[in-house]
């Protein structure tokens, strides 16, 4: 009786244990499923019918749970007027001397143009695209009256050319946007030689695409500030993005691509699919070189020749160089010799790391020139003037940066789905060349990502950062591409209103200075540059990949008498 009461005993207390932990387990998983359904709910009030995370899954169309959501980030925008009824042909560009008017005349029109086989809405200054070129002699002040008869607001940003604040374009920095059917004069002072151009600053991304763009030309005071050459030859590097016979959507509400900028498909000079010239034999022919391109770098070169580079944004380098190929980035200028001694067809190409690209060619006469300038071809000439000029500043290449600035990306919506990654596709030299993301890259919007430049001091971005200087201050300026962001890329950096020289690349002294207004700035490199302050009011840096631009990667800078 008592072995038989104490195994009852035993397996009393047994079970009892085996109950508390039974009830323990439960009461376990109870906590995980009311957790659960917590999260479920705060996902499905935040997140499961939010733009944001539509957007977040068109730029990743795999990940678990998006499949209901594909195609439909678009939904709620509209995008702006793309029809051709009514509108003339583009027309072919002009030069515009102010020698003979004071007083220019820009009209911002559409038109339409063809563009791999099918007409399409374009913009153009004058109807004409590129839009008219100016030609001013440094130091000459003219008037510009531009009339708006898009169906959308504008303005007119003179690029790099130190003008008076009030006309540097910049709606709601400098001007009141140019409203559909109004007016506004620009009066322009040119105090520096150098290659410039006009585009848009308000929404940028649409109406550059579109064609809105066109060269200043201002001539030296100098006579022997440039070679003798047998011609000139203005050239916009651009491409365009067509899907189905059109420009990809753009739309008014929200800016899409934003992740790499948008690249192009088709590939366009002075705004068409081909560029011809044709020069005679022995001819040295002068290049200026832009880039109009919302965001692609191009790799320009002319086979069997050498590239002599005498040239950038803001005049002449210190000393003259030879090169095979020449990177021009967004809004950058390159000014390039080249001496065409044989007869025959010469290709011109833009030559990157994953592609090769036909842009044009000339067609070389086996026709002697009219003057040969040949034998000062083959001479590294030395630009007096520039070099008197930027040798006060050289001192500045070891002093400690004014400013440190870091170029960077936030995903906010991958961070708020718990999304860690690093989407890195620079070669290495730091540099992407092609849209190697098209899905994420179409899927992509302001609403999803933030470009940012950064002080590091402060730790405040883009239009939080106020900067105050004052007249004659020299301030040194680094600008560091951070390698570790989520999605490092190269950033062509554009100051307004002021020139500066490049000092220095990742500490290496830049022994071979010009006037810039734009500089590269690849992933992973750290560049000095020293900005002369002379012209005073509010000014704007910024990105100039448009898409990056119109994201909000920019601040603005005051200088002050």
């Amino acid at each position: 009786m008592l072995v038989q009461a104490t195994k009852s005993l035993m397996w009393r207390d047994h079970k009892m244990k085996e109950n508390k932990s039974n009830l323990k387990t439960y009461f376990i998983i109870l906590i995980i499923v009311v957790a659960l359904l917590i999260i479920l709910a705060f996902y499905k009030i935040n997140f499961g019918n939010s733009q944001l995370l539509k957007e977040h899954c068109a730029m990743l169309p795999g990940a678990d749970g998006c499949e209901k959501y594909l195609g439909q980030y678009t939904e709620t925008s509209q995008t702006f007027t793309r029809s051709i009824e009514g509108l003339s042909l583009v027309k072919e560009s002009t030069i515009y001397e102010t020698s003979k008017d004071k007083v220019g005349q820009l009209e911002i029109n559409p038109v339409k143009k063809e563009i791999d086989g099918k007409e399409i809405r374009m913009y153009g200054y004058n109807s004409q695209i590129p839009g008219p070129l100016i030609k001013v002699n440094q130091e000459e002040t003219i008037f510009v009256n531009v009339t708006n008869n898009l169906d959308m607001e504008t303005t007119v940003h003179w690029h790099g050319i130190r003008l008076k604040n009030e006309f540097d374009g910049v709606p709601m920095t400098t001007q009141e946007a140019i409203q559909p059917g109004k007016s506004f004069l620009y009066e322009l002072n040119f105090p520096d030689a150098g290659i410039y151009w006009y585009h848009p600053h308000a929404r940028e991304d649409y109406q550059q695409e579109l064609g809105l763009y066109g060269n200043i030309i201002v001539i030296p005071n100098k006579d022997d500030y440039y070679n003798k050459v047998n011609r000139e030859e203005f050239i916009f590097l651009d491409d365009i993005q067509l899907t189905g016979g059109d420009i990809t959507p753009v739309y008014k509400d929200k800016i899409n691509q934003v992740l790499m900028g948008r690249f192009g498909n088709v590939m366009l000079i002075n705004g068409k699919e081909s560029y011809d010239v044709t020069v005679k034999k022995g001819d040295v022919v002068r290049f200026y070189l832009t880039n109009a391109a919302n965001t692609r770098l191009f790799n320009f070169s002319i086979e069997n020749t050498k590239l002599k580079v005498i040239g950038s944004d803001g005049g002449s380098y210190e000393s003259e160089f030879f090169v095979n190929s020449i990177i021009v980035s967004p809004s950058e200028r390159s000014v390039v010799e080249v001496l065409f001694d044989k007869p025959g067809e010469y290709k011109i190409k833009h030559v990157n790391p994953d592609n090769t690209y036909a842009l044009g060619k000339v067609k070389v006469l086996n026709e002697n020139t009219d003057i040969d300038y040949s034998s000062q071809f083959s001479i590294i000439k030395e630009n007096k003037y520039v070099r008197e000029e930027v040798e006060q500043y050289k001192s500045y290449v070891n002093r400690s940066p004014d400013v440190n600035l870091k170029l960077d990306v936030d995903l906010p919506g991958m961070r708020m789905m718990g999304q860690n990654m690093q989407m890195n596709h620079a070669d290495e030299s730091g540099l992407e060349w092609e849209d190697v993301m098209q899905m994420m890259n179409f899927g992509s919007s302001n609403n999803l990502i933030d470009w940012k430049i950064t002080d590091t001091k402060t730790g405040l971005s883009n239009m939080k950062i106020q900067y105050k200087w004052k007249v004659g201050d020299k301030v040194k300026i680094r600008i560091t591409n951070d390698e570790n962001s989520p999605h490092p890329m190269q950033h062509p950096i554009h100051l307004h209103g002021q020139r500066f020289l490049v000092l220095s690349t990742d500490g290496i002294p830049n022994d071979n200075l010009v006037w810039k207004d734009t500089v590269l700035v690849p992933t992973g490199k750290s560049i000095d540059i020293l900005v002369d302050m002379t012209n005073t009011g509010k000014w704007m840096t910024h990105c100039h990949i448009a898409e990056h631009l119109s994201d909000g990667m920019m601040f603005e800078f005051e200088v002050e008498e």
